[in-house]
């Protein structure tokens, strides 16, 4: 595996030496000297990583696109566009037919290694059909292999009924809209858990596929299999859910050199620790990115010899919240929330007090048993980060419900 990265790697880095773009000058200020590489290694060890940033300033210098294009921009054929959620700034992105068929590659992975049986599962995808990458390249890998049914534009009813009426095997979503298509099953949607066939469903676009209590929710919802697997517009899909190996994300590393490294030194760290993922292209070469710093915060594990990520991507660095000392990711409180299956949708709320951030947990949840709940509840957070956490409930229908990447966490003012 190392050798043929090498080799691909190789030949990227010399192509982009011979342009005069964003890595072309990246190079040239950091010294990197491509003659003197004969191994990964050498790569990693002459190579900065890439910010996003970076990629934010080059485009703003070489509007719209940026200059990290290897190739004249008429060969491009694919737009997409980041959700700038950690930005506020999207970012466009071009492929050319070659670098997006290399991404529809990762994708048929995916499905083989959630053992869908092609010519047979019938996927549906219960996305809006936006701007962003994941959406079009699972789709279109789909279509080679299976029926693949779009429901963009639909209401989450009209998705119930098409999924029954058209018999679909396999749905394709972000958990938080997994949870909530799931909760509509029965009498709020009429649809009866027996009129579909639903036995597996694939999750991504935000954390929750590979947490434990967000899992269980979805699986007794829909009484299916979940496959978690992730990705992001900026390298494309990445890794996959085994059969075998579940609530564990596997690295794709024929297309991919990833690094698992201390966001602090950035040297690697060694099996079982936690560290920033870092990647680089080897195939998507079009529009490729030389150690790019994710964000994402994983623990590395090795699986038959291949890089895995062990519990998935456990969160992001940029989300992570110190609150008395005691680190604090979104995905966290997410666990914890998901195993009261009372609380129908919930919001979190950031704030400075003094100078020190402050959270607070508001949720929806039936009147009846609302009070006894939000003790339960406080008691749990409690017991799990040794803080008093606040839960307040809020009033039935006011907290916003979402199909793609939730959005659960609100900074106010003091």
């Amino acid at each position: 595996m190392r050798s043929n990265q090498w080799r691909k790697l190789r030949s990227l880095v010399l192509n982009l030496t011979t342009t005069e773009g964003f890595y072309a000058r990246k190079f040239s200020r950091a010294g990197v000297r491509v003659s003197s590489m004969s191994h990964v290694e050498d790569f990693i060890q002459q190579m900065p990583m890439t910010t996003k940033e970076e990629l934010l300033a080059d485009r703003l210098a070489h509007p719209p696109y940026g200059s990290n294009l290897t190739l004249p921009l008429a060969q491009y054929t694919r737009f997409c566009q980041t959700s700038g959620t950690s930005t506020g700034q999207p970012m466009a992105w071009l492929d050319t037919a070659e670098s997006w068929e290399a991404m529809l590659s990762c994708w048929r992975r995916v499905y083989e290694a959630a053992d869908l049986v092609k010519g047979l599962d019938k996927i549906f995808f219960a996305f809006s059909f936006g701007p962003f990458l994941g959406f079009w390249t699972a789709y279109e890998a789909a279509s080679r292999d299976y029926l693949a049914l779009p429901s963009g534009g639909l209401s989450s009813q009209a998705r119930l009924e098409m999924m029954a009426r058209y018999g679909a095997t396999v749905l394709c979503c972000t958990p938080t809209y997994a949870l909530r298509l799931g909760e509509l099953i029965g009498e709020a949607s009429g649809i009866e858990r027996l009129s579909l066939r639903i036995r597996k469903i694939i999750v991504a676009g935000e954390p929750g596929g590979s947490i434990p209590e967000v899992r269980a929710r979805i699986e007794k919802l829909w009484d299916a299999r979940v496959y978690d697997h992730h990705g992001m517009t900026e390298v494309g899909p990445v890794s996959y859910e085994a059969t075998d190996f579940p609530g564990n994300l596997l690295i794709l590393e024929e297309a991919y050199l990833a690094e698992i490294v201390d966001p602090k030194t950035g040297q690697e760290v060694a099996e079982g620790e936690h560290g920033e993922l870092i990647l680089t292209n080897l195939e998507r070469t079009a529009c490729p990115l030389m150690r790019y710093r994710t964000g994402d915060w994983v623990k590395k594990q090795l699986h038959r010899g291949q890089l895995t990520l062990a519990g998935g991507v456990l969160g992001r660095l940029d989300d992570m919240v110190v609150l008395r000392g005691v680190n604090i990711y979104p995905s966290a409180i997410d666990a914890i929330v998901r195993q009261f299956s009372e609380v129908e949708e919930y919001l979190v709320e950031q704030r400075k007090v003094e100078a020190m951030d402050e959270i607070e947990l508001l949720i929806e949840a039936p009147g009846n048993i609302s009070r006894t709940l939000v003790k339960r509840l406080e008691s749990k957070l409690r017991d799990t980060f040794s803080l008093r956490i606040p839960v307040k409930l809020a009033p039935t229908g006011s907290l916003p419900r979402h199909e793609f990447k939730a959005k659960r966490w609100r900074k106010c003012e003091s």
